[in-house]
């Protein structure tokens, strides 16, 4: 019995750790947010330390239009990596239905959504009860997009690979932990089945 409550402690253990690694949130743009043509727009996140993404895409949509606008490809995701960037707007259709998206392209996988943001014209008026952030993020790279979803379009900037990105190196990291829980309490549900 005291085996089979180490193997619950175990399995347990490993949900809090893929839980707690899993983390990714883009804390700007928010819903308050307005970005306007003309200026510098930032866009912040924070993610887990151990979530094992080395790299992912940025891309902008809309919810009344069609397409993708492909903004940056291969942003670093590594812990000392900036989390921050900075981007430009260039005759960006306005309206209030965009969203960021944070994700890998080459196998599709979702990291996470930005809130409903507004962008503006580059002579509008900013809403005063909103925030504008036409601010740029200091030290982070600027990125400059133009024009609306256009399927042709490659990505905006493509930032270079990471040193020894490519170098697997094993790390314990909820899969690994998970795979062993799991790996564990079949063999104690062999053992606890043949007693």
């Amino acid at each position: 019995m005291p085996f089979l409550w180490s193997t619950i402690r175990c399995l347990a253990l490993s949900l809090l750790v893929a839980s707690a690694s899993a983390y990714f949130v883009v804390t700007s743009p928010t819903t308050q947010t307005q970005w306007q043509n003309g200026k510098v727009n930032a866009v912040t996140w924070e993610k887990g330390v151990l979530d094992d993404i080395n790299s992912f895409d940025l891309e902008m949509t809309r919810l009344s239009e069609d397409g993708l606008t492909y903004i940056a490809s291969t942003i670093s995701g590594y812990k000392k990596a900036k989390t921050s960037l900075n981007i430009y707007l260039e005759d960006v259709p306005a309206g209030d239905d965009y969203y960021l998206l944070f994700l890998n392209t080459s196998h599709g996988v979702m990291y996470a959504v930005s809130s409903r943001f507004t962008i503006l014209e580059a002579d509008a008026t900013p809403d005063s009860s909103k925030t504008a952030t036409a601010t740029a993020e200091a030290g982070a790279p600027t990125v400059t997009v133009s024009g609306g979803p256009n399927p042709t379009k490659m990505f905006a900037t493509t930032f270079p690979a990471e040193a020894n990105g490519s170098v697997l190196a094993y790390t314990w990291n909820s899969a690994s932990v998970g795979m062993l829980c799991a790996l564990l309490a079949c063999l104690s549900g062999a053992l606890l089945t043949l007693w």
